[in-house]
């Protein structure tokens, strides 16, 4: 599973690369206004940081404005992945867009048929939205694994970004049902490497080792 992170914070860009684990980069809208600096800028910052797939949301609902929007975006690096929305003009756009060659990433996914409409249109990656489903009383990894058996059964091509990731265990059932993705939040990164038993552990052999004789 690659792990991407969902910020558009050149600062936890910057610590979660330091892992050696950070895969790719996913951003929003939302999460750009809370920079507080141009979209562009923020983009080239990351784009010169990260050398995986950096998605970068499109603003533009209709097919030639995406198509638009698109082509000034995939100009500010080779690895930026055009971040559509899962409307019947954005799957228009994502079309074309795999015609000529550039990623898309299509967000925005909280059913079965969406992502199976997606993938014949040619998207790079899929973004089901697991957290915001769970927060209406469903459960948002029945869909990734709905979505991974129709991807199995007809060979799609399309990879299965988790977006929209609460906690650890999210991303563990995740993996077990054979997501090509996790975009995850900085504040769950540090959560993925935390355990108690660690912790206690690592303790107690620092301490067992300061009665080992010195010579």
């Amino acid at each position: 599973m690659e792990f991407f992170i969902d910020t558009a914070d050149i600062e936890e860009i910057r610590q979660a690369k330091e892992l050696g684990i950070l895969d790719g980069v996913t951003t929003n809208p939302s999460l750009m206004a809370k920079t507080g600096k141009n979209t562009r800028k923020v983009l080239e910052e990351i784009c010169a940081l990260v050398q995986g797939p950096v998605s970068a949301e499109v603003l533009a609902t209709d097919k030639e404005g995406i198509l638009k929007e698109a082509h000034e975006l995939v100009k500010i690096a080779d690895n930026i992945v055009i971040k559509v929305p899962l409307i019947s003009d954005g799957l228009k756009a994502v079309r074309v867009l795999a015609s000529e060659g550039i990623q898309t990433n299509v967000t925005l996914c909280f059913s079965a048929t969406q992502a199976l409409m997606a993938a014949k249109a040619g998207a790079t990656y899929i973004s089901p939205f697991i957290g915001r489903l769970d927060d209406l009383s469903q459960t948002g990894m029945e869909l990734i694994e709905d979505i991974v058996a129709i991807y199995q059964n007809y060979q799609f091509e399309t990879k299965i970004l988790v977006a929209s990731i609460r906690h650890p265990v999210h991303v563990k059932e995740a993996a077990i049902l054979g997501a090509d993705v996790a975009t995850i939040p900085f504040s769950v990164f540090d959560k993925l490497i935390q355990h108690p038993l660690t912790d206690s552990g690592l303790a107690k052999f620092l301490s067992d080792a300061k009665k080992i004789p010195l010579s």
